[in-house]
């Protein structure tokens, strides 16, 4: 059956602008025109042909937007609405809270006088009533659908190195490539939820975006590894650089209101992968650290398939490594794991006889004999790019790697005390040239190599804290008893002591104070943190604890330390944090001076 819109329905609307809930209201039919999502909402144009009303849905009613059943110029009938006044606009706005779709979208916007029949004025629809997409709706103009190729030409679209926090209304088109898990927190504040995309545009410029709450439940499922998506109305700020995933300075926060729409029928695009390379002889200073490296190398030996038990649910998962060398002439081996391992693993082995190149995005730096690497989720392995360093190390290769003797990166090196030592010999300073220069570690933490004698440690600080013995987070007294982890969302009767304490140390040069943990501090005062309590806690005599500590020092040590300036009770001071500590290897020792010696043309 046709419908007409109710002639004079807007002058009805505004001559009764508060209607009684009970009351019977006439029949008010109008003609949805500009519908355009607001937050939540939706808001449009009420028409009647003669006046228009600017109108706002309900957010009850979005969903009757977003599945089809309110179009752009379809008709609505009103069931219940309020109007509202707005001073400052000197405008008037109709909320309406009840309606009904009464037609899909007429052919154009309703006019007085387009077509008069025997029973007034009536307009048939367009087509009939076919469900769309709320992108659909949302992007409809003038009664048109745009087609998705030539909406997408519409849009001004910002690359992601353009965006900062300062920027007003933009919107990105960006690929998925990582997709983290939904995440559960506990805090002070309460419960709440979060999970992350990390997107990157056509460029190869990448972002993190993270989403809390009712917006991590909003696009959990809407986002899918590899589709690509319009983003907008996100806001960005300054990234944390020790939890960064990404090679970008902001990171995103999508809220609620953000909108996220999938490009369907377009033509798709692959990000352009750029990468950052360190060079082998350099990955010291990312050992066990956050941050990921880029590594390119020339494949030196492959070995087969074998399976690795996963502690998390002892899940079976394939491992293959690879080794690599490059123009340093060190050799370093890179774990590939589940389809790296299965996939581009048996690639390499089938083609090892050729010595390929590799590249190879985001991996971890560990320690596993000496140093070694290891792929993750997200890593990227790339057989003989087409690309400049590739061509330079394939070259450098072909006439001289070859012949050349190569050796590893952690050779000569355990997995345990003297694991430490690849980097007890690089970036040695003394410590006055740490503590002169306040402003080190402002961008971002330096490392630096010392030999120090620990001169004191300060026996009434406290010296540990009370740990998780499942994940070493810290433990707080839970009510009633036992103790209550943060981390692992749950009560224990026992916990574990864990060291950090602050050690002075001497050279030369000067003195300075260190920040020592658990492991570090365990190798150098000789027992665990527990013991130590043990002994401080003997009734009526503590010399057992302070016989401890006294032998703890004026031991020469070499130590791997970062430094980072901080603010306490606002002065600015600097932390310097022990990484990795060793007993002094004089045999070493010696030849890293007669190597000085020798650079400086000291004749010996």
């Amino acid at each position: 059956m046709e419908r007409s819109v109710t002639p004079d329905a807007i002058s009805a609307i505004l001559a009764n602008p508060s209607p009684d809930s009970g009351s019977d209201l006439p029949e008010l039919i109008v003609q949805v025109v500009d519908l355009k999502q607001a937050g939540n909402r939706y808001m449009f144009t009420a028409n009647d042909g003669k006046m228009k009303l600017k109108a706002i849905l309900q957010s009850s009613l979005s969903s009757e937007v977003i599945s089809g059943s309110i179009q752009n110029l379809g008709l609505v009938r009103i069931l219940d609405y309020t109007l509202n006044d707005i001073p400052m606009k000197n405008e008037k706005y109709l909320i309406v809270t009840k309606c009904d779709a009464v037609s899909s979208p007429l052919e154009a916007e309703y006019k007085t006088g387009v077509k008069t029949e025997e029973n007034g004025i009536v307009l048939r629809p367009k087509q009939e009533f076919v469900a769309k997409s709320a992108a659909q709706i949302v992007h409809e103009q003038n009664g048109n659908i745009v087609p998705p190729a030539r909406l997408a030409m519409t849009r001004r679209i910002h690359p992601l190195v353009s965006l900062n926090p300062y920027q007003g209304i933009w919107t990105i088109k960006v690929r998925v490539t990582s997709k983290g898990n939904m995440r559960f927190y506990k805090n002070a504040r309460g419960e709440g939820c979060v999970f992350n995309v990390e997107l990157a545009d056509q460029d190869g410029t990448e972002i993190q975006a993270t989403m809390f709450n009712q917006a991590a439940r909003k696009f959990y499922d809407k986002f899918e590894l590899g589709k690509v998506y319009y983003i907008s109305k996100g806001t960005l700020r300054v990234a944390n650089k020790q939890f960064k995933t990404v090679q970008n300075d902001y990171e995103m926060t999508l809220n609620e209101n953000s909108e996220v729409e999938e490009a369907i029928n377009e033509a798709a695009f692959v990000p352009e992968t750029k990468f950052n390379f360190v060079a082998i002889d350099e990955l010291g200073s990312y050992v066990n650290g956050r941050e990921l490296v880029d590594v390119i190398g020339v494949v030196q030996n492959v070995s087969s398939t074998m399976s690795i038990r996963r502690k998390s649910n002892n899940e079976m998962i394939p491992k293959r490594d690879i080794t690599i060398a490059d123009e340093t002439k060190k050799t370093v081996v890179v774990s590939l794991w589940s389809d790296l391992a299965t996939n581009v693993g048996q690639e390499l082995l089938d083609m090892a006889d050729k010595s390929p190149v590799v590249a190879i995005r985001s991996v971890k730096v560990g320690d596993f004999q000496g140093l070694s690497l290891s792929a993750i989720t997200r890593s990227t392995v790339l057989v003989n790019p087409d690309m400049p360093e590739a061509k330079k190390l394939r070259s450098w290769y072909d006439c001289e790697g070859k012949e050349t003797s190569l050796t590893s990166v952690g050779s000569g090196l355990s997995s345990s005390a003297k694991g430490v030592l690849w980097s007890m010999y690089s970036d040695r300073v003394s410590l006055l040239h740490i503590t002169s220069n306040p402003n080190l570690g402002e961008d971002k933490p330096v490392f630096f190599s010392i030999k120090a004698n620990i001169s004191f440690i300060k026996p009434e600080q406290a010296m540990w804290y009370r740990a998780c013995k499942t994940c070493n987070k810290k433990v707080t007294e839970a009510i009633g008893s036992g103790y209550w982890c943060e981390g692992c969302q749950k009560n224990d009767t026992d916990c574990s002591l864990r060291y950090i304490v602050a050690m002075r140390v001497s050279d030369t040069s000067g003195e300075a104070w260190l920040s020592v943990f658990n492991e570090q501090a365990e190798k150098i005062i000789g027992c665990s943190a527990d013991e130590l309590d043990r002994l401080r806690s003997q009734d009526g005599d503590s010399s057992a604890y302070q016989m401890k500590l006294k032998e703890a020092t004026w031991v020469p040590y070499l130590f791997r330390v970062s430094v980072t300036p901080q603010e306490y009770n606002n002065e600015k001071r600097q932390r310097i944090t022990v990484r990795a500590a060793a007993p002094v290897d004089f045999a070493a020792e010696s030849r890293y001076f007669l190597e000085e010696m020798a650079k400086m043309n000291i004749c010996v």
